[in-house]
């Protein structure tokens, strides 16, 4: 895939082969998009707009990602699941503990600093309403990132747990240490 960023830079993407499937990390679950619900920006997403888009990467073998903050350089974890329910888009994954950065967003999600879910797509097909709002009908779905205030308020992490009780002890750990280091911060400590 060429994409190319605000200074003109070309980036290829090239999809990589089969991989060991990880077992360990940090598991969450959440909406990361409901439908009927207006966004910030002042779009809506109509039921069955990511139908299309999840059954044709089911049918290539493909996932979605999970990114840090929409950045494609940060993948912080895997979606075990993603579908579509009368309520919205429901994902569960895991944050990887191998990667520093999902190490420090565990962290953040133990502490509750940050809950926010929010999808990156491209619009396929999508109309106005008498209302002025854009109601997304088809998407096509890249990832689903952690973030710390999504477009959407509703879409957060509703539950998030290690695969075993030495991962929650690492979590509230990491969680402890993070806030440790904010206070000193905040002291102006060395």
């Amino acid at each position: 895939m060429d994409m190319r960023d605000d200074l003109g830079l070309e980036h290829k993407f090239v999809r990589i082969g089969e991989t060991e499937t990880v077992k360990e990390g940090v598991r969450i679950a959440g909406y990361a998009s409901h439908f009927g619900e207006v966004d910030k920006g002042g779009d809506v997403v109509a039921p069955g707009a990511y139908g299309a888009s999840l059954k044709t990467l089911k049918a290539k073998g493909a996932r979605i990602k999970m990114l840090w903050q929409h950045d494609p350089a940060q993948p912080i974890g895997v979606w075990d699941e993603v579908r579509e329910d009368k309520n919205g888009l429901w994902v569960e994954g895991r944050i990887l503990n191998d990667v520093a950065r999902g190490r420090e967003a565990a962290a953040l999600i133990g502490a509750g600093a940050i809950d926010g879910l929010s999808i990156g797509y491209r619009t396929v097909k999508a109309t106005r309403n008498d209302k002025g709002q854009r109601l997304l009908q088809e998407l096509e779905l890249w990832e689903v990132s952690l973030v710390t205030f999504p477009m959407l308020p509703s879409a957060r992490v509703e539950s998030a747990k290690g695969d075993s009780p030495e991962a929650d002890a690492i979590l509230r750990e990491l969680a402890a240490a993070f806030e440790d280091a904010r206070q000193m911060l905040a002291r102006g400590d060395d």
